[in-house]
């Protein structure tokens, strides 16, 4: 390390060494004595500076130290601190900060709560969230925008979308934000219908979204398979001559793919100019769903070739395009390669329950039943349901029982496992088995809600769900 020049008392030698000198911990220790030493630490220039220089070296604590010493830091370095924490991987801190601005009567100002409540958000505290709320309002700062947009997002991250609406409707102007926040909340909360509802209504207002906000309203179509809105999107984005980013362009793909229309995803994936392996991965999910098997490894075997690491999600498509296709040696080979650690991870139970319904598709229920029983950990509902359904299509009623009653002893309260375990025992003519289980579902108050179609096709979806999860 290159010695540190000696400090002067002059305020503008210390901020012309916190620009250009400050480049270690022991730099930082060392201005932070003189400040203590020469009382400038209430300067708030310097003190904005000097936290500034603390950030990227991982040394807000001691900046947090250094200002609380003071008996009553200005508003300025308080809200600095608190941005600057809202930034880091200790939001937490950003709320000490204002309890310290709370305790010694330091009024906060309408600069101090964007970023409180940012940090709020990322910690998912709804409580202080509300008890901020209830501070911005006797404050006074509740017509500020940048307030009210912040609160909106502490209220959608925490999933409480009933105030958010209540939020934005007190609201007496809407930005792109306010909208964009809202349709956010809405799709993270699986109220699907109320985001696309609010991005019609954020038309009608005049509003013109921006990315953040198409991304948002894609994700949503490609979730509840909205392909009219969808399509409407893409052909905003065209009109307005945006260029697809690797972000926008992939949420078009996986648009595409979730609503069956993967020819259109791939002329999109086609014409991106960057992509990553989030997009190589809505491509190859999209395949999978489309049935399109060969075509699914035939792109991962490019995307290999082009350098782009796969990771967890790429295989989970992949496997799935196998088991719909019915491309057992190369599921079985793709397979091999994650238990060997060839892509520096091992198959997590999704990999597992993809692997198990390829092989229970294709009759290949021994081996599937080897899989299934030698798994490094539980088998999940997903595994056991594909099982059951496999070995009940291949006329296998032993195996299809024996997987019956093991979902029986993961969710015992569900009984549409009874239903079909009962169904079971009729069709291999097991009458006293069909009537005591008859008996046992009328004494637990067990409803019959599904019908045998409809529980077999529950079971099948469950591994069709592993790609939308």
């Amino acid at each position: 390390m290159r010695p540190f020049p000696q400090l002067r008392g002059s305020e503008h030698r210390i901020l012309n060494w916190l620009d250009s000198c400050c480049t270690s911990a022991a730099h930082i220790h060392q201005i932070q004595a003189q400040l203590i030493l020469q009382s400038l630490h209430s300067n708030t220039t310097i003190a904005h500076r000097f936290i500034a220089a603390c950030k990227p070296l991982g040394l807000l604590p001691s900046a947090l130290l250094l200002f609380t010493q003071l008996r009553k830091p200005h508003v300025f370095i308080c809200n600095s601190l608190i941005r600057a924490f809202s930034h880091s991987h200790s939001p937490h801190d950003s709320v000490f900060v204002y309890a310290h601005m709370h305790k010694n009567s330091i009024l906060p100002n309408n600069f101090t709560f964007p970023f409180l409540l940012k940090s709020l958000s990322e910690l998912k505290d709804l409580r202080q969230g509300q008890c901020v709320h209830t501070h911005i309002t006797k404050l006074g700062h509740l017509n500020d925008i940048y307030v009210q947009n912040s609160l909106l997002s502490i209220y959608a991250s925490c999933g409480c979308m009933g105030s958010c609406h209540q939020a934005f409707n007190e609201m007496p102007q809407k930005d792109v934000v306010s909208w964009t926040v809202l349709i956010a909340g809405n799709r993270s909360a699986g109220r699907h219908d109320d985001a696309l509802i609010a991005f019609e209504q954020m038309q009608y207002a005049g509003v013109v979204p921006n990315r953040v906000t198409m991304v948002n309203a894609l994700s949503t179509c490609s979730k509840c398979g909205a392909l009219e809105m969808g399509v409407w999107i893409h052909d905003f984005i065209r009109r307005s001559g945006w260029e697809l980013d690797v972000i926008l362009g992939t949420s078009l793909v996986n648009m595409y793919g979730n609503c069956g229309r993967i020819e259109e995803g791939m002329d999109v994936f086609k014409n991106m100019k960057e992509k990553n392996v989030f997009t190589w991965n809505a491509l190859i999910k999209g395949l999978a769903l489309a049935k399109s098997g060969n075509e699914a490894v035939r792109w991962f075997s490019r995307m290999e070739h082009e350098g782009i690491e796969a990771d967890e999600v790429t295989f989970l498509g992949v496997l799935c395009a196998c088991s719909h296709s019915g491309l057992v040696q190369m599921g079985r080979r793709i397979f091999s390669s994650l238990i060997v650690g060839k892509y520096g991870f091992l198959p997590n139970f999704k990999h597992y329950a993809c692997m198990i319904d390829l092989l229970v598709r294709a009759g290949r229920l021994q081996e599937a039943f080897i899989i299934i029983t030698k798994l490094p950990f539980e088998p999940t509902k997903a595994m056991w349901g594909a099982f059951v359904a496999g070995s009940r299509t291949h006329g296998e009623l032993e195996l299809s029982e024996f997987a019956t009653r093991k979902l029986v002893e993961l969710e015992p309260e569900n009984g549409a496992h009874y239903v079909l375990l009962s169904n079971l025992y009729a069709e291999m003519g097991r009458r006293s088995d069909v009537e005591s289980m008859k008996r046992l579902m009328k004494e637990t108050e067990m409803k019959k809600d599904q019908g045998c179609g409809a529980i077999e096709f529950e079971y099948e979806r469950n591994v069709y769900e592993l790609l939308a999860a």
